[in-house]
């Protein structure tokens, strides 16, 4: 996994995605799920996508961005469960599942993608691991990063997109961490700069 020596953000996911890494190692199964929560830019998509490019099991990893679930700037709760019923307890039982992109411009669902429980799943976003995701994941990870730095990188990447939803998009994110203690229940936690 290369990175750039001179880049601490870049140093801090290499060491986390190894850590990833390492445990979805340890599980030993041949689909596990591993479920990557934070706050809005905390890192999670990057290292997400690392730990796919890099995937010790047999198969590809299903990566699913809980940003194409979330209906709308107020569907943080709502996408989580959508990904809980579609996704990760279909997964569980080893059934073939369905779930729905959101389209954000026209705000409705728009298509369909199949998740196979032959492979792995990498679910990602803010409200990824609460009581009933962590039971069902091999691997939960909470990513903590500093407010100002989370701040510049969300805004950066999203820009006049996120700005203006930046606080009630926040206001999710508290009932999130007050009600379900994402940091308590990830098996891994990791903090990016």
């Amino acid at each position: 996994m290369p990175s750039r020596s001179d880049d601490p953000v870049a140093q801090a996911l290499q060491r986390a995605a190894v850590s990833i890494i390492d445990a979805i190692v340890d599980v030993a199964a041949s689909n596990p799920v591993v479920l990557i929560d934070g706050r809005a830019g905390a890192g999670k998509t990057t290292l997400s996508r690392i730990v796919a490019a890099n995937w010790p099991v047999a198969g590809r990893p299903q990566l699913i961005a809980l940003d194409s679930l979330y209906p709308g700037w107020d569907g943080l709760d709502a996408g989580v469960d959508r990904a809980l019923h579609d996704i990760l307890r279909p997964h569980a039982r080893g059934l073939l599942s369905t779930w729905r992109r959101w389209d954000w411009e026209l705000e409705t669902d728009a298509e369909a993608h199949a998740v196979t429980p032959a492979l792995g799943v990498i679910l990602e976003g803010c409200g990824a691991v609460n009581a009933a995701t962590a039971r069902l994941a091999d691997v939960s990870v909470w990513v903590e990063a500093p407010d100002a730095a989370r701040k510049r990188r969300a805004l950066d990447r999203d820009g006049d997109g996120f700005r203006p939803h930046w606080d009630r998009w926040a206001a999710q994110e508290d009932r999130h961490l007050e009600r379900d203690d994402p940091r308590a229940l990830a098996t891994l936690r990791v903090t990016i700069p």
